[in-house]
C-alpha cells in the first residue's frame, strides 16, 4: 500500500516527503484541505518547515489527497496513537526493538509476547509497524521490568528475528 502510495506522487519527491510525514506521524485531512491530529489543525508552514519544502507543497498534497478517493479514505481515517517508547526513560520502563527479517510472517507479535509473558515480564505497550506503510518494519515493546539475558537469547534465536535492541 506504501508504495501503491507513493508512486500517485511520484513526480514529486517534495509531495511524496509531505505523504511520508503524513504516514510517519498519522496526521489527517480534514474536508478542508487541512493537516490535522484529532480536532487540532497543524498549519501548513509548520509540516513545510519540518521536511524543508514551501507550504504550497503541503497545499497541493492535500489537494490531490482530496481529489482521489481512495488517498482520501486513507488519510481522512488515519490517527495517530500516544506511544510510551520516548517517555520510557522518565517513567522506568524498558523498550525492547526487535528488527524481523519478513514481516509478513503470521504470528511475530503472538510468539514475541508468548514469551515475554512465559517469563512473567509485564508488556505496558506493544507497536507493530506496518510492512505496507515502512521500509524497515520493527516491533517494540515497552515493558515494566528488565528483560533477562536468558529471554533475550531466546528472542535473538526465533527464525524470524535480525536484531534486537534494549534501552
Amino acid at each position: 500500500m506504501f508504495d501503491e502510495i507513493m508512486q500517485k506522487f511520484e513526480g514529486s519527491p517534495s509531495q511524496q516527503a509531505v505523504i511520508r510525514l503524513l504516514l510517519e506521524r498519522g496526521f489527517s485531512v480534514s474536508d478542508e484541505g487541512r493537516v490535522v491530529s484529532g480536532g487540532i489543525e497543524i498549519p501548513n508552514t509548520q509540516i513545510a518547515r519540518e521536511i524543508d519544502v514551501d507550504r504550497r507543497v503541503v497545499d497541493s498534497t492535500t489537494d490531490a489527497i482530496l481529489a482521489d478517493e481512495d488517498l482520501r479514505r486513507i488519510f481522512q481515517n488515519i490517527s495517530s496513537i500516544p506511544s510510551l517508547m520516548d517517555l520510557a526513560p522518565v517513567l522506568d520502563l524498558n523498550v525492547l526493538t526487535i528488527d524481523v527479517s519478513d514481516a509478513d510472517q503470521p504470528g511475530i507479535v503472538a510468539t514475541v509476547t508468548g514469551l515475554l509473558a512465559e517469563n512473567d515480564i509485564s508488556i505496558r505497550q506493544t507497536v507493530s509497524e506496518d510492512p505496507e506503510f515502512t521500509d524497515e518494519p520493527r516491533l517494540y515493546l515497552v515493558t515494566d521490568d528488565d528483560v533477562p539475558g536468558d529471554v533475550l537469547n531466546e528472542l535473538k534465536n526465533l527464525d524470524f528475528v535480525r536484531k534486537l535492541e534494549l534501552k
